[in-house]
């Protein structure tokens, strides 16, 4: 006789302990490219298994029932091919070259079809607000390939900022005093 064991990693729990990291556009701008913004914790496929029950369980009311989801495997190393999520299955799939490698696509068998950025894990906080606000703007016509690139430009740009405001302050040009000079009576 053998017994299967049910093996939760400490990074699925975690996940559905935090909350989920999503940003949905308003439905009013049709032909946008993007639909909103997605930010998981992990590309591992693992944590895609782990992390889609809690987006499907937030899409699902508002969108319908999520049926199918693809990636672009460039930046997911392994993608599952079924995830079981609340009540019922998502299938996954993947396009190599047509879909963008920084976008998921959701498909609804009675709704429609989203397309969401995916941020990548590592993404600093701010950037990644960003990037959620950009996803989700009234306008939202460049791709998720483009806001990335341009949230790349954007880092660039703050850290040598803050690599110039370092150098001044160590040569004592922002906490310096001001002293005023001496007046003659």
């Amino acid at each position: 006789m053998t017994a299967a064991m049910l093996y939760t990693s400490p990074v699925e729990e975690r996940t559905f302990l935090l909350p989920l990291r999503l940003a949905l556009a308003s439905t009013d701008t049709p032909g946008a490219l993007l639909d909103g913004a997605w930010w998981p914790r992990s590309r591992d496929s693992r944590d895609l298994a782990a992390e889609l029950p809690a987006l499907t369980a937030v899409l699902d009311p508002l969108w319908g029932r999520i049926t199918h989801v693809t990636v672009n495997p460039t930046l997911w190393p392994v993608i599952p091919r079924k995830v079981p999520v609340d009540g019922h299955v998502v299938s996954v799939g993947w396009f190599r070259a047509e879909q963008d490698p920084h976008k998921l696509l959701l498909l609804s068998c009675t709704v429609g079809r989203w397309d969401l950025l995916v941020i990548p894990p590592q993404t600093d906080p701010a950037i990644a607000a960003w990037l959620m606000t950009a996803a989700t703007g009234p306008l939202r016509s460049h791709t998720a390939s483009d806001l990335l690139e341009r949230a790349e430009s954007q880092q660039m740009v703050t850290e040598a900022d803050q690599a110039r405001e370092a150098v001044w302050d160590s040569e004592g040009g922002h906490g310096a005093r001001v002293t005023a000079p001496a007046r003659s009576a």
